[in-house]
């Protein structure tokens, strides 16, 4: 029996497609992710991807009006450090020559007062390189939250409008490694998506690479833990490690399991906890904001989410009119109506 309307209405919105694409004679061809990187449970449902797939076609499309813009405006400027780089070289080498391209400074890097702005002062010498960096949260309700465990990264490597889009529900520290992992799939030349766990050769180098550039192995010799510290404590010593440099400290560990200080079965242990520990403490947060209804606002935290390369360029190409408020709308992932709010928002930094 033939679906009805109403029910055609409902999978739409379930999966993220046109009500169109459901009276098609053929299903049509799902979006191009670019290669996918990610290593996934055996059980995801066909929703969850279709909410990738979605988050995909979105940053894409934003990418391509982007592009075409500058172009159009005689701006487009060729990046030649987009596909430079092989997996042949080591980790340290390429990590080195990253932080050179982007002018980064590991030590203005911890001497940030918090984590989160150590990831704005990451984020801000990314863009200044002339790469796009988003922040992706969900689809625009939280009913459409985004799952770390599907999604933690998107790379668009292209050679004017470069863009890399990072999962923003998860942790300060994890999310600058994931820009760094990102930045290094863009040197590669490589399109695509990244998971929570990197059980791929790519994956498992462009981890090395985001280790040595946010913290070089020769400063791991501080940290002598094995199995035989047990979990709590090695929790314990790798966090304070981890904090005293604004870095995850699931990275940490990783770089510690990497260099054969202890299995693999043991780091997802310890990796394991720090995840549970940053959920409770999210969840806790999150109530005390909703008590104290308090919070940023709406065109804040779309401000954050698009970042400051996309904001400025969409107030100068709006004012140039070389973009539409349609356009520009959609660059900065937001409707027609809200673009003026999402310029003009000010208010304290936000870095959630």
């Amino acid at each position: 029996m033939a679906p009805t309307r109403p029910m055609l209405v409902k999978m739409s919105k379930q999966y993220r497609r046109s009500l169109l694409s459901f009276y098609l004679s053929t299903p049509p061809r799902q979006g191009d992710r670019g290669q996918d990187f990610r290593t996934l449970p055996a059980a995801i449902a066909i929703t969850d991807n279709a909410l990738v797939d979605a988050v995909v076609r979105d940053i894409r499309a934003r990418q391509s009006l982007v592009r075409a813009t500058l172009e159009e405006e005689d701006e487009a400027e060729k990046l030649a450090f987009i596909g430079s780089a092989r997996t042949t070289e080591q980790p340290s080498v390429l990590a080195y020559r990253i932080a050179e391209i982007i002018k980064f400074d590991l030590g203005a890097y911890r001497r940030c007062r918090t984590i989160g702005d150590a990831v704005a002062y990451l984020r801000s010498q990314i863009e200044a390189a002339g790469i796009f960096v988003l922040f992706v949260d969900n689809l625009g309700s939280h009913h459409t939250e985004i799952p770390v465990d599907l999604f933690r990264g998107f790379a668009l490597a292209d050679d004017v409008a470069p863009f890399i889009a990072v999962n923003a529900n998860d942790s300060k520290g994890a999310q600058s490694f994931t820009m760094i992992h990102e930045l290094t799939h863009l040197w590669l030349g490589l399109t695509g998506v990244s998971g929570r766990d990197g059980e791929r050769e790519i994956e498992k180098f462009c981890n090395d690479v985001a280790g040595e550039f946010l913290l070089p192995s020769v400063e791991l010799q501080q940290l002598e833990i094995s199995e035989a510290n047990g979990i709590e404590e090695a929790v314990h010593l790798i966090g304070a490690f981890a904090h005293a440099r604004n870095i995850s400290s699931t990275m940490v560990a990783y770089k510690l399991h990497r260099s054969g200080a202890f299995n693999f079965a043991f780091y997802q242990a310890i990796a394991g906890t720090f995840r549970q520990t940053f959920l409770s403490q999210r969840g806790r947060d999150r109530e005390l904001a909703r008590q104290a209804e308090s919070g940023p606002t709406y065109p804040i935290i779309r401000r954050h989410r698009a970042g400051p390369a996309l904001v400025q360029l969409v107030d100068r190409m709006l004012g140039a009119g070389a973009l539409t408020t349609s356009k520009a709308g959609k660059v900065l992932g937001v409707s027609a109506k809200n673009v003026q709010s999402v310029l003009q928002a000010t208010g304290p930094r936000f870095s959630a």
